[in-house]
């Protein structure tokens, strides 16, 4: 039985009604901000460009002339004069899990092409660290990236530069990297016994090598790094933050993840409600039930969640991304499980959800797995309608065009994700001609469904927006090699990370373009994204980020 609580599609009318009311009021007055001379590529239903917008509070006024934008301006209106820099909406990722990277101060190669520029990182680090510290690269990068030394980093070589630091180097969720220090304070040793789904290696003699492979060996090594002190975690939280808005991200939908619980949500939540988060951070409750009796305690979790509680800069929207873990699938791997007890436990959560009205995201990647999920779907729809309350499906590397229709009908949208950046060799190791088509973005953009472009960061990709772009327009990894066919243009990509990524997180009457009435989102850009070649679009940089009317970022200015 439905609850009485509104759907999310009610939700979302009464917000639609609530910002056609403020439209109104806000045209009444004068503007307190007016960014000029420029060229806004405003990403609205008809991706018209202007040359100005007027912004009041958090909100835009108006687009259009430099001229009409002036006189909009209150007497003592900021005037942003932007010497024809192009200015986009901000960049929305519908599918990433930073909140969890809050946790540590990380390490990252991310768009690192150079392995002689990762050893300089570390070695930066590890002069910067006190005696005994932790340092951890959990994820973002892989060795195919590397274009003159395609390889990792050696257990003698990482004691070199850090005989007095424990470091962990983890390449993806295939292996990590260890220097002595940490396998001492890790304590893993020749007596230690391989973690399930994964392997200590060891030479001949039975020591660690200081190479632990496999996702289970991946897991248990990032379980042994000490989280920091939770009164650090608001500090890293703005520097994360900070760091993503350098980068031109606005918003995200978190999918969560390893460990997640209350705490790390709390330092976001607490941010929000003071005014002082400078993005916008949307997530899902995830679980991942292995046997019945867990789904049976899930079943209860769901019966009492009340999601849309919070505020447009922190809210949580529904549930996701893990179902019922056995049937998670792999982007490296053939393998799917299409298990009918397992497909029965899932069936369970989804009538749950759906009769509670409840948003839900699955993880699903491979074609077998994919034609069996859609069954479950189909048949939920029978028992729970559920097409208001659009439903999604992440990554999605081999959907064909029927299923692609199928889920149409099912009134569910796509995420679809840039992990090839630093797997896509991978890809081709293991998929072999099929790889050139995963994830197919052209016949997504050319199927009609609703769909948006993300990354899945932290640990299978790289964070930067602005890499995902050029992967969709260009087909090429970081370092450059060309490894998906399925390319799209960069008007499609823009509008794919921007105003479709607004529906994905419920904000449509909110965020994804420069329109009156939405918030003023925006990116500053140091070059142009609609005429630079395609090769450069990576390159790009926001010289300024703003969420909500306010400065959140500018280059060259101390943050």
């Amino acid at each position: 039985m439905l609850e009485s609580r509104p759907p999310v599609l009610i939700r979302t009318a009464l917000k639609l009604v609530l910002m056609l009311t403020a439209v109104a009021a806000i045209a009444a007055d004068p503007a307190d901000l007016v960014l000029v001379n420029g060229k806004i590529v405003t990403v609205d239903d008809r991706f018209s460009v202007a040359q100005a917008v007027a912004v009041r509070g958090q909100r835009v006024v108006a687009v259009g002339s430099t001229a009409e934008m002036r006189k909009l301006a209150a007497a003592n209106a900021k005037v942003i004069d932007l010497r024809g820099r192009t200015v986009i909406p901000g960049l929305i990722d519908n599918h990433a899990h930073w909140i969890r990277a809050a946790e540590h101060d990380e390490l990252r190669l991310d768009g690192v092409i150079s392995r002689r520029q990762a050893l300089q990182l570390l070695a930066a680090r590890v002069k910067a660290a006190r005696p005994g510290e932790w340092i951890a690269t959990l994820g973002g990068w892989s060795e195919e990236q590397f274009t003159d030394d395609a390889r990792g980093f050696p257990l003698a070589e990482l004691d070199r530069i850090a005989p007095n630091n424990p470091v962990v180097v983890q390449a993806i969720y295939r292996h990590s990297y260890l220097n002595t220090a940490a396998l001492k304070a890790a304590q893993i040793d020749e007596r230690t016994p391989d973690p399930d789904g994964g392997r200590i290696e060891k030479d001949t003699s039975g020591k660690p090598t200081g190479v632990v492979r496999g996702a289970g060996g991946v897991a248990f090594v990032a379980a042994k790094i000490p989280l920091p002190d939770r009164s650090t975690w608001g500090d890293q939280t703005r520097r994360l933050v900070a760091e993503l808005n350098s980068m031109g991200i606005t918003a995200w939908l978190d999918a969560g993840g390893r460990g997640m619980g209350a705490p790390h949500y709390e330092t976001y939540r607490e941010l929000a409600s003071r005014g002082e988060l400078n993005v916008r951070a949307f997530w899902t409750t995830i679980r991942q039930p292995r046997t019945s009796a867990e789904v049976d305690t899930v079943l209860l979790e769901i019966a009492a969640l009340k999601p849309f509680q919070g505020n447009d800069y922190f809210d949580h929207v529904g549930w996701g991304e893990t179902v019922y873990a056995p049937l998670t699938t792999q982007l490296l791997s053939f393998a799917s499980n299409t298990k009918p007890d397992d497909l029965a436990q899932m069936r369970r959560v989804l009538v749950a959800l759906a009769q509670h009205g409840i948003y839900v995201n699955s993880h699903v990647e491979m074609a077998a797995a994919i034609n069996a999920f859609l069954d479950v779907y189909e048949d939920v729809g029978k028992t729970a309608p559920f097409k208001g309350l659009r439903w999604s499906l992440s990554h999605l590397d081999q959907v064909d065009d029927a299923q692609l229709e199928r889920m149409k009908r099912l009134g569910m949208s796509a995420q679809i994700h840039s992990r090839p950046l630093i797997q896509g060799a991978l890809m081709h190791q293991v998929h072999g001609e099929r790889a050139w088509d995963m994830p197919p973005f052209r016949r997504v953009q050319d199927s009609g469904i609703v769909w948006g472009l993300g990354s899945d960061a932290t640990a299978v990709t790289t964070s930067n927006p602005f890499y995902t772009l050029s992967l969709a327009v260009t087909g090429k990894m970081i370092g450059g090699r060309h490894v998906n066919r399925q390319t799209i243009t960069r008007e499609e990509a823009l509008i794919a990370h921007t105003r479709n990524n607004a529906h994905i997180v419920f904000q449509e009457a909110n965020l994804g373009s420069i329109s009156p009435g939405r918030y003023a989102d925006l990116l500053v850009l140091d070059r142009d994204y609609l005429t630079v070649s395609a090769d450069e679009i990576k390159d790009i940089k926001p010289l300024m980020t703003m969420v909500g009317g306010k400065v959140v970022y500018e280059a060259g200015a101390k943050q």
